[in-house]
């Protein structure tokens, strides 16, 4: 999973690297030609100070929202975040430091008429630009301020927007409450190789034993004082396969396999003469301990009529006590069947005949020597007992981290509330959009969840923080403000954070294809709430601007006339 991080970094870096780059251009009030190097330095100064704060508040919030999950219980999830969380500081270190010095080099390179390439050379014919000519809008700008602010700022398109979004959240919580976990291990295999078939054919004909699980018995004086009930131990697996434990009948080699049943079976039928001659007793046992021990020898050795017990039993350094021995028994096929046909592992099954298991060997009680229960799927298994509920206790601490980072940093308790509502609204609605499209909790999900709080934030703060810096007091017209100044930013680092990882769309590999399929939807949604539904909320529940906001020029479609403008502006003043 770690191998996506490249993917993750760079759609958080040139959303930074938009951010810079939109400041440093608005702050341009001259023709290039006209600027000093020093009057690019000032500039320069005068955009860090308002993207630096911008992406500080953004970088930051990722930083503690991977931090917190870098102490989840999930090893995967954990070193990814561990993993994450040192290179969004770093991503943070380079684009306010050696990035902005690239971008005024590079301003320098453009006011002398150098080509991109090869910077050496000067152009023939000089670009045409206007004495005068200070920053203008480009299309993306024109578009927010002339069509998209004003029709989702109008009073039917607040209507509107909140019953969409309203109907969004309802459906995210009811997806997030079915979301269910699931084994997905079948999952990494592509869907096009034969294994595929294998596997499904298996499951269709040979449906009676799955998982393999041991009993493991330790003791060697209770192994031999409760010899006669080991070896009856099939008794107490017989009849389990219908329901939870679901362990399967014990009636070949495959499904039981218990040293104690076949020495037993094989002393009644032969003696111990031809396995060291051990006499026995009335009820067809060695007559000591030592004797069991040494039948036990000779009945499982490679070379034995119970060669097939020989790794089945543990010896002492000395080889005269039996440390510990086991009993292989089977579940049956845990399997269901996807809406779509496919054919996966039971996540919800394996956990209660798991801990259906446990509880029946702690049933048994004193009647059997001390008795763990080994599997190699149980490692597995734990992870879906407590994924659920790591899934949300993670990102609710990401969020939780996410609020108060942004209150202090954006320094306005309501725009830090209506951001972390903003973003918690995205997560849910995530959530719920998973289950529609078929994507299971597992540790690929929960991951890429936790990703989607720290992108989803970047969306949202940077608009939030845009507000607070456009002055006056008719709040649509701040909005409006906002998305002219920021909308092209964080839309094109949207698109580039899409277009890093679309590629993968069309992977085979199930790690790749579940990423690519959260990603859209973090980023779709991510970038509706930032540039749709939080504008409307702060034009209606947004708070005073900063005391050094700048005032908006002119009139724009927002406003309701020019009187009321004008004197709002003058008071403000």
């Amino acid at each position: 999973v770690h191998s996506l991080l490249p993917f993750i970094l760079l759609g958080i870096g040139v959303d930074d690297a938009f951010v810079i780059v939109n400041a440093f251009n608005r702050e341009r009030k001259v023709a290039r030609s006209a600027e000093s190097n020093a009057d690019l330095t000032n500039r320069s100064m005068r955009a860090m100070s308002r993207a630096g704060a911008s992406i500080t508040v953004t970088s930051l919030t990722d930083l503690v929202a991977f931090g917190i999950s870098a102490s989840s219980s999930l090893p995967a999830l954990a070193s990814f975040c561990a993993y994450a969380s040192i290179g969004i500081v770093f991503l943070w270190v380079f684009a306010s430091t050696f990035f902005g010095a690239t971008l005024v080099l590079d301003e320098r390179r453009q006011r002398d008429n150098r080509r991109e390439c090869l910077c050496c050379l000067t152009r023939k014919n000089a670009i045409k630009e206007d004495e005068d000519e200070a920053h203008k809008e480009d299309a993306v700008s024109l578009y927010f301020r002339n069509y998209h602010a004003p029709a989702i700022l109008s009073k039917v398109g607040k209507i509107v927007i909140l019953g969409i979004f309203s109907g969004l959240l309802g459906f995210g919580i009811w997806g997030a409450l079915n979301l269910s976990v699931e084994d997905t291990q079948r999952s990494f295999i592509p869907s096009d190789s034969y294994l595929t078939n294998f596997i499904n054919a298996a499951d269709k004909y040979n449906s009676e034993s799955g998982i393999d699980v041991f009993f493991v018995f330790e003791g060697s004086s209770d192994i031999y004082d409760k010899r006669q009930k080991l070896a009856g131990l099939d008794d107490e697996l017989t009849g389990l396969s219908s329901k939870a434990p679901y362990i399967a009948e014990p009636t070949s080699e495959s499904t039981y396999r218990n040293v104690m049943t076949g020495l037993y079976t094989y002393l009644e039928a032969n003696t111990a003469a031809a396995i060291g001659g051990a006499t026995l007793g009335d009820d067809s046992w060695p007559t000591s301990e030592a004797d069991l021990v040494s039948t036990l020898k000779a009945y499982a050795s490679v070379t034995g009529p119970g060669n097939m017990y020989s790794r089945d039993i543990s010896y002492s350094d000395d080889g005269t006590k039996i440390d510990a021995f086991r009993v292989k028994s089977a579940y049956i096929t845990l399997t269901k069947e996807k809406s779509n046909g496919d054919i996966i592992d039971d996540a919800e099954k394996q956990i209660k005949a798991m801990d259906a298991t446990r509880e029946m060997i702690t049933g048994w009680g004193n009647s059997v020597p001390t008795v763990f229960l080994y599997s190699e799927k149980f490692i597995s298994v734990e992870g879906f007992k407590i994924i659920r509920r790591e899934l949300f206790v993670n990102v609710g601490l990401a969020l939780a981290a996410v609020a108060v980072i942004v209150f202090f940093t954006v320094a306005s308790p309501v725009t830090s509330l209506l951001i972390t509502f903003n973003v918690a609204a995205c997560i849910i609605e995530i959530l719920g959009f998973m289950y529609a499209i078929g994507i299971a909790i597992d540790s690929v999900s929960v991951i890429n969840i936790v990703l989607a709080v720290g992108l989803s934030i970047d969306y949202s703060a940077h608009v939030g923080h845009c507000f607070m810096l456009k002055g006056g007091k008719n709040k649509d017209r701040r909005a409006l403000e906002a998305l002219a100044d920021i909308g092209a930013a964080v839309l094109s680092g949207a698109t580039s954070t899409f277009l890093a990882v679309v590629v993968l769309l069309f992977s085979k590999s199930y790690v790749f294809a579940t990423l690519s399929k959260q990603f859209a939807l973090t980023v779709g949604l991510g970038i509706t709430h930032g540039l749709i539904l939080l504008p409307v909320l702060l034009s209606l529940f947004g708070p005073k601007a900063f005391s050094s906001a700048e005032m908006p020029a002119g009139l724009s479609k927002v406003d309701k006339d020019s009187n009321s403008h004008d004197l709002e502006l003058e008071e403000d003043v």
